[in-house]
């Protein structure tokens, strides 16, 4: 899932390059800090993402081709088109949606856990976020209610050094973003992010807690960013050339690929099936998005309400009628 993670953050890097898709925000050396911690849930618990978490979205069952089409907004987009590339949601993978205010998902990850415990339903709410949302108000008021009503609530802080172009120096002056977490009396941890098994750890610990109904955990997840923000970026704008460097020496891919071959799981063959595998695939499934249809007009009109009233069915009515542009259908 890493590997998969890596290879197709490099391939839409390109894609956006080339003027094939708009818009990539990758994961590109936080893959251990999002796949570990996503890997401590069990199906029926519910992931509030924030918008560098596609590959949990493809770990909890996501087809890569939906992914993929999410990409170019097309007619097969789980969102139809609605969003930016990368806001991306799937409700049949208990996986909330991406939206691009900063720290909403932290209360709406809240009052998710809330009601279940409300409702007696095991389940546990993971919600990821960037240290600079702990700026945001959503976080104040998404741990404060957290910590007042014990909710199921599992916080996961990606501590990757940079908000965009902020430092992490600018965005606090507490010593670390963790001890932030006992002021609301909310359990705390700080783990290293770029160790997969340390964030499964931490995270399937801080699960099993809130199941047993003792509350939130805050847990920071000490991590890098090895490329841009997003493909907007130039991070050579803001940071020194031998930072980036010094961070690569902390990938978390060799980081345990080293552990896996040296418990003889894994080698240069399996590597390269792997990656030859992911390769074939990504290509037919962006050979499959490239040609499909853009989304239908109608499809504006769907999942507005979960019944069209009647104010809408009749705008809905009047927008099949309308002219269309010259050169375009009913789509």
């Amino acid at each position: 899932a890493m590997v998969r993670t890596r290879v197709l953050d490099e391939r839409l890097v390109l894609l956006q390059r080339q003027g094939r898709i708009g818009f990539h925000i990758g994961s590109m050396g936080e893959e251990a800090t999002i796949l570990g911690s996503a890997a401590a849930l069990e199906d029926h618990d519910w992931l509030f993402p924030c918008y560098r978490e596609f590959g949990a979205l493809l770990l909890r069952g996501m087809p890569l081709q939906r992914y993929i089409d999410n990409m170019y907004g097309n007619g097969d987009d789980p969102v139809k088109g609605r969003q930016m590339p990368d806001h991306y949601t799937g409700r049949a993978y208990r996986f909330g949606s991406v939206s691009s205010p900063i720290g909403t998902q932290i209360t709406q990850a809240v009052g998710f856990s809330w009601a279940a415990k409300m409702k007696g339903d095991p389940s546990v709410s993971l919600v990821y976020f960037g240290e600079g949302a702990t700026s945001s108000s959503e976080f104040h008021n998404g741990l404060n209610f957290a910590g007042v009503f014990k909710t199921p609530t599992v916080f996961l802080c990606r501590n990757n050094g940079w908000a965009i172009s902020v430092p992490v120096e600018k965005q606090t002056g507490a010593r670390t973003f963790a001890q932030k977490g006992f002021a609301y009396g909310v359990r705390a941890v700080r783990v290293d992010g770029n160790d997969l098994l340390a964030v499964y750890k931490a995270t399937r610990d801080a699960i099993e807690r809130a199941r047993r109904g003792e509350g939130p955990t805050l847990i920071e997840a000490l991590t890098h960013r090895l490329s841009g923000h997003s493909t907007s970026d130039d991070p050579k704008a803001y940071r020194k050339e031998q930072e980036m460097l010094d961070e690569r020496r902390k990938d978390p891919l060799p980081r345990l690929r080293a552990y896996l071959e040296r418990a003889g799981l894994w080698d240069d063959a399996r590597e390269k099936a792997l990656v030859d595998g992911l390769d074939a695939e990504i290509k037919a499934a962006i050979e499959a998005a490239e040609k499909a249809a853009p989304p239908p007009l109608e499809s504006l009109f769907d999942e507005v309400y979960a019944t069209r009233p009647a104010h809408l069915q009749a705008q809905y009515a009047e927008a099949l009628k309308a002219p269309r542009a010259k050169g375009h259908g009913a789509h």
